[in-house]
């Protein structure tokens, strides 16, 4: 080797360095192609909602990704799915646990103004009409009868966090929504709003008639929101676990409802869309709300139905809730919130067409839609208030009852659940009632009947249930032992309860596991003998069931239909699987 070479590259040298560097530029540009290319087609933009997006709004403008799936693709993730066809499904990441919230502080008003926040929904037309619309002004009730001026602000941003840390004293959400922040949310509930009564819907693929047709199927919905909880409310009603899938790449539960997450329940919506139009087997249906679930049937050519709505399901209860140490200190701004909340939802409830005006501009709808979404809610008076905190109501769902069953249908996901009591301060509302503002008025939730042409219900029923009642061996008489028929025939009351209008068909059944015995006993006479035996027998059964509900529920004979089945429908292999009472409930459409 010559030392006395000049340091530098040699003519090769320089050619691969070049190589080398240009390689790397080429790279680190296809890196940054591949993080910023779109992900799919994103949500609907600028739709009216007619029910309360939780999710918060992307920042960047067309994007619609919850927090997870930004989350995601800071990593480098990329949440959407790919169809069938290669187009990709706009989901976002599942979260196996809801948000932790900030830390609680109590909201502090500045002078006499108090800021309260609401999503675009018929619902609420009962405070925006009690305020003369939206912003603070020396006109509304509140200020009239109560002093204080409220300043109403529209957003369809998630507000808990908010709430949470005083930035606002009140909003309004969902009964269930409690269920899943549980202790983490520190808000009162001094009185319900109302109920949805058809906002929320099913939308399925046509073939599929009931609930229990989503076994081993998957949906697509919006997490932590009212929808998410209507499917698992349906899907535990018929037996059915709920499964979460990461993604629509992963194997599917053969035994249960699955499901995957866009941000919001729109996307849901066009989701299952782009599945049905890219022939995408992979996707049964989704859970969104009105008019998205219109939009859906209508584009589907046919390929989807809606399998139902809550439209006679009354479990989506809308509550208002206060900032927990801003009541505490303000105990008479949350009654003058809940008397302007519940007087005005009588008046628009009374003569909705006289407030039209009013709750169109602050919507920014035209008048003929402000009637037409407040024909899908049910505004609660005072009575009702109370019947559906004390669960005494009989022609709807209760706040503990709805409450409950999103702490049994979340599962796991609830890691800490705490009991709903927390969240339910009454004062306002029993001085209310002591004051005479009730006076006259009546729990009155009818059923809303659809324009059947025949006037009958439909053919197949939106679920059915397995149920095992214990009888004495070869009687119709349950057996006096065993606590849990008490607990079955509540769980039939309650069916019944929360869906007004609706019918259960009670079929009995027997275990045909003595069929072999009796041929080889006498052959096939013996045989057709036994088995016109066990046809009465499954009828007493479910006669006897029926009895139970009248007398000792108190549920009304037209509602119960009974049928005995004998040991022709087999539910299993084993004499418990076979001897039971089928139900079958029959909602109004």
């Amino acid at each position: 080797m010559r030392h006395d070479q000049p340091a530098g590259l040699t003519g090769l040298g320089k050619f691969v360095s070049f190589l080398l560097i240009a390689g790397l530029i080429c790279i680190g540009g296809y890196v940054y192609w591949a993080k910023t290319r779109p992900s799919g087609e994103s949500g609907s933009v600028g739709e009216v909602s007619a029910h309360r997006p939780s999710e918060p709004p992307a920042t960047d403008p067309g994007a619609s990704r919850s927090p997870g799936a930004a989350a995601a693709a800071a990593r480098g993730e990329d949440p959407a799915t790919p169809d069938a066809s290669g187009a990709a499904l706009d989901l976002v990441e599942t979260r196996r646990a809801p948000a932790r919230l900030p830390a609680p502080q109590p909201y502090k008003m500045t002078g006499d103004v108090v800021d309260l926040e609401l999503s675009e929904y018929a619902g609420y037309a009962g405070l925006i009409v009690a305020n003369n619309g939206l912003e603070p002004n020396d006109d509304s009730m509140f200020a009239r009868k109560h002093g204080f001026k409220l300043r109403i602000r529209l957003s369809e941003e998630e507000s808990w966090p908010a709430l949470n840390q005083g930035k606002m004293a009140a909003s309004a959400t969902t009964a269930d929504v409690l269920a899943v922040y549980g202790r983490q949310f520190d808000v009162v509930v001094p009185a319900q709003i109302g109920f949805s009564r058809g906002a929320d819907g099913v939308v399925v693929r046509s073939e599929i008639k009931r609930i229990n047709q989503l076994k081993g199927q998957t949906l697509v919905t919006a997490q932590f929101t009212e929808a998410d909880f209507f499917i698992r409310y349906l899907a535990q009603e018929a037996g059915l676990a709920v499964h979460m899938l990461p993604n629509l790449s992963a194997r599917a539960d053969p035994n249960k409802v699955n499901l995957v997450f866009a941000a919001d329940a729109f996307t849901a919506g066009d989701v299952f869309l782009t599945a049905l139009k890219n022939n995408d087997p992979r996707l049964a249906g989704c859970v969104t709300w009105a008019p998205k679930t219109t939009e859906v049937v209508e584009a589907s050519d046919g390929r989807a139905v809606v399998l139902t709505t809550n439209r006679n399901l009354l479990i989506v209860a809308d509550v208002l809730i206060v900032n927990r140490g801003f009541a505490r200190e303000n105990p008479r701004i949350v009654r003058g919130l809940v008397d302007g909340l519940l007087q005005d939802n009588r008046m628009v409830r009374e003569n909705p067409d006289a407030h039209l005006e009013v709750i169109a501009k602050a919507f920014q709808w035209d008048q003929p839609t402000a009637k037409l979404e407040l024909s899908k809610v049910h505004l609660s008076n005072g009575p009702e208030n109370l019947a559906f905190f004390t669960g005494a109501i009989d022609a709807a769902g209760s706040f503990h009852g709805i409450y409950n069953s999103a702490v049994l249908a979340y599962g796991e996901v609830i890691r800490d659940p705490v009991d709903g009591d927390r969240f339910i301060d009454l004062t306002a509302l029993k001085e209310l009632e002591s004051a005479g503002a009730f006076a006259g008025q009546s729990v009155a939730i009818a059923p809303i009947r659809g324009a059947s042409p025949s006037g009958q219900l439909e053919v197949n029923p939106l679920l059915s249930k397995d149920i095992r009642f214990y009888f004495e061996p070869n009687s119709d008489e349950l057996d006096g032992t065993r606590p849990e028929n008490q607990k079955l025939l509540a769980d039939i009351k309650k069916l019944l309860q929360i869906s007004p209008g609706s019918t259960v068909l009670l079929r009995g059944h027997v275990d045909p596991g003595r069929i072999e015995e009796f041929r080889k006993q006498g052959g096939e006479e013996l045989v057709r003998q036994q088995a016109l035996r066990a046809m009465d027998l499954s009828k007493r059964r479910a006669a006897r069931v029926k009895k139970l509900l009248v007398e000792q529920e108190k549920v009304e004979p037209a509602r119960i239909d009974t049928v005995g089945r004998g040991w022709e429908e087999p539910a299993g292999k084993t004499q418990s699987e076979n001897m039971r009472v089928e139900v079958q409930w029959f909602t109004l459409e």
